[in-house]
């Protein structure tokens, strides 16, 4: 009699938690629903298996962090101790190199776990939500220590230069199409039309006005770098995209207010505003080599929703 019940409890428990997981890889795009997490997965694995299989066990690895670390359930469910471990993992994966590589970007994936639960905790008393914070830190600082640790071992995609022989070129021409597929494509730090196509299927799935603002987020984006007079390479390549569309993500719809009559064109500034902020702080981090990663997102994102506490009308 009670072999009978354990089954389903089991298969119950099993299916909670790899549902999570998958939320958690959702979560990365402020979204919490199994499926998309299920697509984005995909989206990733057509563009590199390793890359997917990296966002898997990074996301599972996050998930049971919280479970043995006894985390809220219902915070647990919702992904939001995953998302920071998949683009930990994915990150690391990438920029690192070398016969521990793998090891080195699966154990930063729990550590961003932890990270991310103590964020959590300092930042709960501001109202301010943790956002990708962990993952740049995270990110940064295992990018750095390879200058003085044997056992990391950085890409050649990392190369500090000198911004006084830094030289602005406009040349070339933009493929529309194909640099919004991209900008969307580079929130998981990969870059093809098929991939960019299901990860837009996976916001949509969630929500057709999600769909929407990512669509609207990645258009600012493309339309504000150029009229900006950005490089052509880096508009084409969707840097300037994905904080975009997570910015206005973030600002007009997940965390805005049933009161907020302005909340969209906040968004739309938040959104443009990430662009200039992604300049910048390349500029800031290039004689130091490391890439820019989601923190012009989170910056514009912290601008408006702290300003919110103040001016409840944004």
């Amino acid at each position: 009699m009670q072999k009978t019940n354990d089954k389903p409890w089991t298969e119950g428990k099993l299916y909670s938690f790899l549902s999570a997981a998958l939320k958690g890889i959702s979560q990365v795009m402020l979204i919490e629903n199994a499926l998309s997490g299920l697509i984005i997965l995909l989206a990733i694995t057509t563009f590199s298996y390793t890359l997917g299989i990296i966002a898997l066990l990074s996301a599972l690895i996050g998930t049971l962090i919280g479970k043995i670390g006894g985390m809220e359930r219902e915070t647990i469910n919702q992904g939001l101790l995953g998302y920071n471990s998949v683009l930990t993992g994915m990150a690391l994966a990438l920029f690192l190199t070398g016969p521990n590589d793998w090891i080195i970007a699966l154990a930063g994936a729990a550590v961003a776990g932890v990270l991310t639960a103590s964020l959590m905790h300092v930042m709960k008393g501001t109202g301010i939500p943790v956002l990708t914070l962990p993952f740049i830190i995270l990110t940064w600082f295992t990018i750095m220590a390879a200058y003085r640790l044997k056992v990391f071992h950085l890409t050649s995609k990392l190369v500090p230069e000198n911004i006084a022989y830094w030289g602005l070129d406009t040349s070339g021409r933009i493929d529309w199409a194909e640099a919004a597929f991209n900008g969307i494509g580079q929130i998981f730090f990969i870059h093809s039309p098929l991939s960019g196509f299901l990860l837009f299927a996976a916001i949509f799935v969630a929500g057709w006005k999600l769909g929407l603002y990512a669509v609207l987020g990645n258009a600012l984006a493309l339309l504000t770098a150029y009229f900006l007079g950005g490089e052509h390479n880096p508009i084409y390549m969707g840097l300037y995209g994905y904080n975009a569309i997570l910015a206005v993500i973030a600002v007009a719809f997940v965390f805005k207010d049933i009161s907020n009559r302005f909340s969209l064109f906040s968004g739309i500034i938040a959104a443009c505003l990430t662009v200039p902020l992604a300049a910048s702080i390349t500029t800031l981090l290039q004689p130091f080599g490391l890439p820019t990663l989601t923190m012009p997102f989170v910056l514009s994102t912290w601008l408006f929703l702290g300003a919110r506490k103040i001016l409840p009308n944004l």
